[in-house]
């Protein structure tokens, strides 16, 4: 057993980049390990901004033998009559290496085949490294890989360095003109560009020793340590974005946090205000005092702890000057009422065919007044929310959104609420963008919901109107997530209301002769809305079959699927389930062949049969009024209470009798059965 060292030294490679090209590493390395039958231990893909790690743990020292039989093609087509060996199995022996004449035949349960009997010895690791590794470290996939030089290979950035062992031992590959060694380099200004790593075991303390932690797990731990000693020094608490953690764990090779402050005076500002520079454009952790911002923020420096005070001073400098930018902004803005940028927007471009963002609101706004309707909401909250149309967008012409484009809507809450707009309508202009991503937090207002839905349901059902359509990983307009935000807001609100009826009110109100077949669009939206469903199901922990039976009967209604979702997936756990589905899959299969629902009792022959009649008309009339209160549980109990009259109606009666009249009947009595809980789901999709 060995260790397995390749380290990738590179120009700074960005943040973004390096969680994924970890990921990728540890996985094409435990897939070339494995083809190349090299028995390992544990693997580690390890980076910083300038290298890439791997380690292997107890790597063999040699491949394990070969000894495998390949499976080719039958006997018949292999041999000809005269048992001579055919094209067919002439290519095969070819294909896997062997001689024809070692093939050798089987016996199936599915006929006879000829195999293909591979040997071969394992040979040294050593031997086969050579070739394993160029592969690994140029089979990582990046997003925007580069040249440089006159070379040909594409990287993150431009290679500088490889570090390759075998324990003690060099394996040697060329990488364009860089060759493999056991020299490293340090941190860029305290460590040194040539440290000689003696063995793989040594790399890690090595590279300490030079100021690279290679872990960046525990760049991460030295980090969030550093961090919660010095929010207790201020009796705060950091404000630790999960994804500012890793983008500021992968921009450093040797942590050290410190802290800086800036004046109080700022803090006039709306917090989000002065946060999003820190966050955004600065890396900095921002200090809060229970809810409330405190004149201070913390940074991770790319080195050690000397001229911290230096450090500090250069970071305090460049935040000030940020956030005099973000006052000066703030101030203008709060000299133009958001209703003079309203036309403003008529310069701002949504969508080519769909028009400027000024014509976007126009058509959210009739979408507003239709979706209020739809949901019977109150005069003031149908209100209050076409006013926050009108402004919803017009901060994107401000001079803060201009600089800060994340402030979207925060901002138009700010400006709205400070020239005097009704509170709930500044909200709106903010939730209308919520969700943002999935996990989100929803609108809190009736006013931001249904603006939010509207807005999304527009931007949606315009882009399949001019085609634009999620393919694959392409969704430029997110609108995947903008369905799934709008599925996610009826669920959690236990909204009733139809998503025919939302898309059609949408569709309607764009320009019409964009759209060739008004029907046919509404049914593909609708379309598109069905894995969003089946996403928020997924995500309330149904089981899979309990989602396939309940989408089989409709989503139109998010929250009912919902509920009925839930319903199903009680009932499974109730004792009558079992006999239900016995009755039910045999009926359904019967009814199958039913030439009409139509169930008579003029040609009811005997007591069963006219019991299992009466029977479902009762349960018919009970279900209805349980599902129209919900109580969906409840209906599929009523449904399971005649278990016991299909099994005596099976026992009295010949299903498929002489009597073309009977026979019928008694088919459409079966259909009538299992179709009974048609409204709830299609039992049928249950296991």
């Amino acid at each position: 057993m060995s260790d397995l060292l390749l380290e990738i030294g590179t120009e700074e490679i960005p943040a973004k980049f390096m969680p994924q090209a970890l990921a990728e590493l540890a996985k094409i390395t435990k897939e070339k390990l494995d083809e190349k039958r090299l028995g390992y231990g544990k693997i580690n893909a390890w980076g910083t901004p300038r290298r890439l790690s791997l380690y292997v743990y107890d790597l063999a020292e040699t491949q394990s033998d070969l000894a495998e039989e390949v499976r080719g093609p039958a006997v018949k087509a292999a041999f000809d009559q005269e048992g001579k060996p055919t094209k067919a199995a002439i290519g095969f022996a070819k294909g896997q290496g062997v001689e024809v004449e070692s093939l050798i035949t089987k016996d199936l349960p599915n006929g006879s085949y000829v195999f293909a009997l591979k040997k071969a010895q394992g040979v040294a690791a050593n031997m086969v490294l050579p070739e394993i590794l160029p592969q690994l470290a140029l089979g990582i996939h990046f997003p925007k890989p580069m040249r440089w030089g006159y070379n040909e290979v594409r990287y993150a950035r431009p290679i500088r360095w490889i570090v390759a062992l075998n324990d003690d031992k060099v394996i040697d590959f060329n990488i364009e003109n860089i060759k493999s060694g056991r020299i490293s380099r340090g941190h860029r200004f305290l460590g040194s560009d040539n440290i000689e790593i003696a063995r793989a075991q040594d790399y890690l303390a090595k590279m300490e020793e030079n100021y690279v932690i290679v872990d960046p797990k525990r760049r991460e731990d030295m980090i969030l340590e550093q961090i919660h000693e010095l929010e207790k020094s201020v009796d705060g608490t950091a404000q630790i974005d999960e994804d500012l953690l890793e983008e500021v764990v992968f921009l450093v090779e040797y942590p050290t946090a410190l802290m800086g402050n800036f004046d109080a005076s700022y803090l006039i500002m709306p917090e989000q205000l002065v946060i999003t520079p820190m966050k955004e454009h600065q890396r900095y952790f921002p200090v809060l005092k229970g809810h409330h911002l405190m004149p201070k923020f913390i940074t991770v420096r790319n080195g050690d702890s000397q001229y911290l005070d230096i450090v500090q001073a250069g970071n305090e400098k460049v935040l000030v000057a940020r956030l005099d930018d973000a006052k000066f902004f703030y101030t203008e803005d709060l000299k133009v009422n958001l209703h003079d940028n309203i036309p403003k927007l008529k310069t701002i471009i949504f969508q080519e065919k769909l028009g400027t963002v000024y014509d976007k609101t126009q058509r959210v706004k009739k979408g507003v007044e239709n979706i209020a309707d739809l949901l019977k909401v109150g005069f003031e909250v149908k209100e209050r929310a076409s006013l926050a149309v009108d402004l919803c967008k017009a901060d994107l012409v401000s001079n803060v959104v201009y600089e800060f484009p994340e402030l979207q809507g925060i901002m138009g809450e700010k400006y709205a609420f400070a020239q005097g707009e009704h509170p709930l309508v500044a909200k709106a202009i903010s939730e209308h963008y919520l969700p943002r991503f999935a996990g989100d937090e929803i609108p809190l207002t009736f006013e931001g919901l249904i603006l939010s839905i509207a807005d999304k349901l527009d931007t949606i059902c315009g882009c399949f109107a001019v085609g634009i359509e999620p393919s694959g990983s392409q969704d430029p307009y997110a609108l995947r997530r903008q369905a799934l935000g709008i599925c996610t807001m009826i669920k959690n609100r236990g909204i009733l209301v139809s998503l025919k009826a939302l898309i059609a009110q949408a569709v309607e109100n764009l320009p019409q002769d964009l759209i060739a077949d008004k029907a046919a669009l509404e049914e593909k939206v609708y379309a598109f809305f069905e894995q969003r469903v089946r996403n928020i199901l997924n995500d309330s922990a149904i089981t899979f079959d309990v989602v396939e039976a309940v989408i089989a009967a409709g989503y139109d209604n998010v929250s009912e699927v919902l509920l009925k979702a839930k319903a199903l997936q009680e009932f499974k756990t109730n004792e009558a389930f079992a006999g239900l589905m016995t009755v039910y899959t045999r009926a359904n299969n019967l009814a199958k062949k039913a030439e009409s629902m139509d169930m008579s009792e003029q040609y009811l022959t005997n007591e069963a049969e006219k019991a299992l009649y009466d029977g479902i008309i009762q349960a018919s009339i009970e279900m209805e009024l349980l599902e129209a209160q919900r109580k969906y549980t409840q209906s599929l109990l009523a449904m399971a209470a005649l278990e016991d009259t299909v099994n005596n109606f099976f026992e009295s009666v010949m299903v498929m009798d002489e009597d073309e009249n009977i026979r019928r009947n008694r088919l459409a009595m079966l259909a009538q059965f299992a179709a009974l809980a048609e409204n709830i789901a299609d039992l049928s999709k249950l296991v």
